[in-house]
């Protein structure tokens, strides 16, 4: 089965409810892990999670089916939840589900968050047909489309937002989903509301809990390391650490502005002019005039060949590269500033190439 970005929008498609494999791919990392927590949330008994990495799927495809068919640790339920890139997840799932029709038993729910991949990669195309599979594919959303998400999760926090407030939280989050709930969860607690006693939240409530803004959130540090500001990058990366700034959130920040940058790379095509843009264009590729400058220079910093006479560009190396990371910083959370601090650094330089 397949169900799309708008499905999830108006919350889990009734079909999820067949389903027991989820694939979800696409440029919008941020949507597509939204997606997998709001099939987790609405799962009857979810129990414990197990986190698996695509890589290690990769190396030992039957890994997953042991870990489907394995009782928890307290003897509940439990699900799978696996983080991958491209169709690294692909043979595991394939044996999964081979092994199931041989008699193998019923295995826990698996979810794949597959950055790289798209609803025409080997994975979509072995789960679509499935009745109990379901691929959804996420694009990078505009302001628009997450100032109405930020409003529904409002509604459901007893939230009433005034004014502009909800775009305010978008744009605030960086177009984050994840990022966003987090900001609204902070100021329905703030404002003690809940869905039986909703109270309304003012810009002055949102403020007061210290959510991020353009000027003192992520964005600085993002052009500094993907424009190649090499020069910039101590001064930010003290302002991270004097912030309080989340290591994860601002990855995730970074992240969405690759997959920016690669998706406007596919519209400009082979002989990329950026000027040739025009401001429809623009506002669908999330590009707000405030930006254009930055973007500019990243997309001339990122669209160089990886080196000379080299067939990928140096921006097919990144996004694999900001997962990877991804997947490291989870794994080591005392340790999750110093880690990114360096691979910013490495980053950076290898942007400022030319």
């Amino acid at each position: 089965m397949k169900a799309n970005q708008r499905d999830f929008a108006r919350g889990v498609p009734r079909s999820a409810a067949q389903a027991s494999i989820f694939f979800f791919c696409g440029p919008d990392e941020a949507g597509a892990s939204a997606a997998a927590k709001a099939v987790i949330d609405a799962l009857d008994d979810p129990g414990e999670r197990v986190d698996v990495a695509g890589a290690d799927l990769r190396k030992d495809p039957a890994m997953l089916g042991d870990e489907a068919r394995s009782g928890s640790l307290f003897g509940d339920q439990r699900h799978i939840l696996v983080r991958a890139s491209g169709d690294e997840a692909h043979d595991a799932l394939k044996a999964l589900i081979e092994t199931g029709e041989a008699g193998a038993g019923e295995a826990a729910p698996v979810l794949i968050v597959a950055t790289s991949a798209t609803d025409k990669s080997r994975t979509a195309k072995l789960l679509e047909k499935r009745k109990d599979a379901l691929v959804a594919m996420f694009y990078p959303p505009d302001l628009a489309s997450v100032a109405v998400s930020v409003r529904g999760m409002a509604d459901a926090a007893g939230l009433r937002l005034g004014g502009d407030l909800a775009e305010r939280i978008a744009r605030g989050a960086g177009l984050d989903v994840r990022l966003a709930q987090s900001e609204v969860t902070k100021l329905a607690l703030y404002c003690d509301a809940d869905p039986q006693s909703p109270k309304t939240a003012s810009v002055e409530d949102y403020e007061d809990i210290g959510a991020s803004t353009e000027e003192d959130g992520f964005q600085p540090l993002v052009n500094a390391v993907l424009g190649g500001e090499t020069g910039r990058l101590d001064r930010e990366i003290h302002r991270l650490r004097e912030l309080g700034l989340n290591p994860v959130g601002l990855l995730l920040a970074l992240e969405r502005r690759a997959a920016q940058l690669a998706q406007i790379t596919a519209k400009l095509g082979p002989r990329p002019d950026f000027d040739a843009l025009g401001k429809g264009e623009k506002a669908q590729l999330g590009i707000f005039w405030r930006e254009e400058r930055d973007i500019r220079q990243q997309l001339a910093c990122w669209n160089l060949p990886e080196r000379r006479g080299a067939k990928h560009s140096k921006l097919e190396r990144l996004i694999p590269r900001l997962v990877d990371l991804h997947r490291t910083l989870l794994a080591n959370s005392q340790t999750a500033q110093l880690l990114l601090a360096q691979d910013l650094a490495e980053i950076a330089r290898f942007a400022a190439k030319r």
